[in-house]
């Protein structure tokens, strides 16, 4: 059905964890107070991007909440805190306010796990979309879609919803895991589940511009295979929007242990062509930490934010579905793993 582009990657792979990730802070709920809900205290928080702005000391966390587990229905948060306050552990608090809400029929049930990143000086945020069908017993195809929005005279406007081409409409359970890169052209890249209960580490064309006034569907083109899961992984997902290093992109790839269920993470470099030119040997982060390994979905790290910040990237990601981590990584100890596993 597609094209693969990178086969044969998955042999310098192994099932080892070298973790490389610093851990910095976490932010829980009960450090947070919700500006614009009447329900100040949000239940859960985890899964969120960020933006760091170091010439005004200042980290901007959008972060993924949850209200009630009824039907765990999620909104996009945002706070911002001092980034002095990443290396401090003095006790913290922190006014919020809920800016993306479920209000379109593609986002009906919840607005999911963002990506915060910057494309032509215009601010984008990409997230998962669980679709007015999501509940639906009847209808399995497409309950959750990309959906992307832009920041505008100091608000989120929802602009474009992506989907696969129509042909390919019916197979689709779900997508997500979604941003765009601005490479030779604009690409989506996304994670499809098909009718075949496969998981598909996908990279599509966007034939038109994003720009709209209102919310508009866009069909993605031309869809390819980036990376086929390792033998000893269930799936895997796209992690945080690249970080361009020379002409490569450095991006984070998320796996779940096909044995244990599992969540941990592998980074890759790939070009404009969006062939992979070097991967990670093996895992440069996994679960370790008590609020890593027991919450909501135990054994988990998620991350959905990347900034390079002098030598370091630093990382935000959800622990097990309850908690909002913050991690560093020294570019120069990840980027000497990638030499070492070039792939010619």
């Amino acid at each position: 059905m597609f094209k693969i582009v990178n086969k044969n990657v998955n042999g310098r792979r192994e099932l080892k964890t070298v973790d490389i990730v610093k851990r910095l802070i976490t932010i829980t709920a009960n450090e947070v107070e919700l500006r614009n809900h009447p329900i100040n205290k949000p239940t859960t928080i985890f899964n969120p991007s960020l933006t760091v702005d170091p010439k005004k000391d200042e980290v901007r966390i959008y972060a993924r909440i949850v209200l009630g587990y009824f039907t765990y229905a999620s909104a996009v948060a945002e706070f911002s805190l001092p980034l002095s306050d990443l290396y401090s552990c003095d006790s913290r608090s922190y006014i919020a306010e809920i800016t993306v809400y479920p209000d379109t029929r593609y986002d009906y049930w919840g607005v999911e796990d963002p990506r915060v990143y910057e494309i032509d000086n215009k601010l984008l945020m990409t997230y998962c979309g669980r679709t007015v069908n999501y509940f639906n017993p009847t209808i399995r195809m497409e309950r959750t879609l990309p959906v992307t929005a832009v920041f505008k005279n100091g608000k989120w406007r929802k602009i474009c919803v992506f989907r696969t081409p129509p042909e390919l409409r019916s197979f689709v359970i779900s997508d997500k895991d979604a941003f765009i890169v601005k490479m030779k052209e604009l690409m989506l890249f996304h994670r499809l589940h098909l009718m075949d209960e496969r998981f598909y580490l996908t990279i599509s064309k966007i034939p038109e511009s994003i720009d709209s006034r209102k919310l508009k569907e866009i069909s993605v083109s031309n869809p390819i295979i980036a990376l086929e899961p390792a033998k000893f992984e269930l799936k895997t997902g796209w992690s945080t929007p690249p970080i361009k290093i020379g002409k490569e992109f450095l991006m984070l790839i998320h796996s779940v242990d096909k044995e244990t269920q599992c969540y941990r993470v592998f980074a890759i470099l790939i070009n404009e062509e969006c062939r992979i030119t070097a991967i990670t040997p093996y895992y440069i982060m996994e679960p370790k930490e008590s609020y890593e390994i027991y919450g909501d979905r135990p054994y988990t790290v998620f991350p959905c934010g990347s900034q390079l910040v002098d030598d370091k990237i630093l990382l935000s990601y959800g622990a097990a579905d309850s908690v909002v981590g913050i991690g560093e990584i020294e570019v120069s100890e990840l980027m000497n793993i990638l030499d070492k596993n070039r792939i010619e």
